[in-house]
């Protein structure tokens, strides 16, 4: 497969500036795969798994939210948040799942409700995204 630029960019770092020859990424309709010379394309992202073939392998990161826009020169993505798998922390991760599920049972109001769901959510994420790796 032929190489293209990818930029990874969170509003802390720059997750990801190199070249892939393909990626599969989670938005809000599904996974969507990239390859090079893929048309031009723009899809807010969900939360889910981003996955990165780097020298023949795939490689497996959590991410939260964001976009992706493709073009002939490069794919960028802005996640919200994004993560390898292997830098997971499963403690915090399962903790953080813990809370969110009892600021469920204890919401006041749909939008705490919400809230907590997507916080629910996100930990889940991280947990099965690092579970790849076992």
């Amino acid at each position: 497969m032929t190489p293209f630029k990818l930029q990874i960019i969170t509003p802390e770092k720059t997750f990801f500036d190199g070249e892939t020859d393909q990626i599969i990424v989670r938005t809000t309709v599904g996974d969507v795969g990239i390859l090079n010379g893929h048309e031009p394309y723009c899809a807010a992202l969900g939360i889910g798994q981003l996955r990165v073939r780097i020298n023949g392998e795939f490689r497996r990161a959590a991410t939260s939210g964001g976009i992706i826009k493709v073009s002939k020169e490069k794919t960028v993505i802005l996640a919200q948040t994004c993560e390898w798998a292997d830098e997971i922390d499963l403690n915090r991760a399962e903790a953080a799942k813990s809370t969110a599920e009892e600021r469920m049972k204890s919401a006041k109001g749909d939008n705490e409700l919400r809230m907590a769901e997507a916080k629910l959510r996100r930990a889940l994420n991280r947990i099965d995204t690092a579970s790849f790796l076992k």
